[in-house]
């Protein structure tokens, strides 16, 4: 038995080691060196404070900025620690009745808006922290946001056009903007 213990527990212990320790160390370096923006979770600064990440969604509920998704975490919108989505089906009455009050959020802060809806303005997304909308949702707030900042709608849907993101590899996907970028780059143009 010895003859097999011994080496088992070696085995275990020099895994440990290498799994464990050396090489989480290692692969953490690295993204520390090559991709340092990435590895401290692409947060963004503000006058040296940390207002947000790209990657994670963030509640805007102003008139004058872009909204995003919304967030299927609770009891706080956009809660990574309690990411999922809401799994709601289609024909459920929580996910039906959610949808309608969006949809009147929507049509109460900009009445004269005729246009349709953009599906992800009113659902939330497989991890309720979507930091992205498609470029139709974008440019369906582009005219209330026109005039809650008295600026004409065309400049508002070039900054939209000039922040979008193209799908991954041209193929996978399609175009979409980041709304926590968009919203700081509207604040920057006072």
């Amino acid at each position: 038995m010895k003859s097999i213990l011994r080496p088992a527990c070696v085995l275990f212990v020099a895994l440990t080691l290498i799994c464990g320790v050396l090489y989480p160390y290692a692969i953490t370096g690295i993204g520390q060196v090559a991709f340092a923006n990435q590895a401290e979770g692409s947060l963004v600064s503000r006058n040296g404070q940390t207002i947000g990440s790209t990657l994670i969604g963030q509640a805007f509920s102003s008139p004058k900025y872009f909204w995003g998704r919304p967030s299927a975490t609770s009891p706080m919108p956009n809660n990574a620690t309690a990411s999922g989505g809401a799994n709601q089906g289609p024909l459920n009455p929580a996910l039906i009745d959610a949808v309608k009050s969006r949809i009147a959020a929507l049509k109460a802060v900009d009445p004269s808006n005729a246009a349709p809806i953009p599906v992800d303005l009113v659902t939330a997304s497989a991890s309720g922290l979507d930091p992205e909308i498609s470029l139709a949702a974008a440019y369906y707030q582009a005219g209330r946001i026109a005039h809650e900042r008295q600026l004409p709608v065309e400049k508002v849907r070039n900054m939209i056009d000039a922040h979008k993101k193209l799908p991954y590899l041209n193929f996978l996907g399609e175009p979409r903007v980041n709304v926590l970028a968009l919203n700081l780059a509207l604040d920057q143009r006072r």
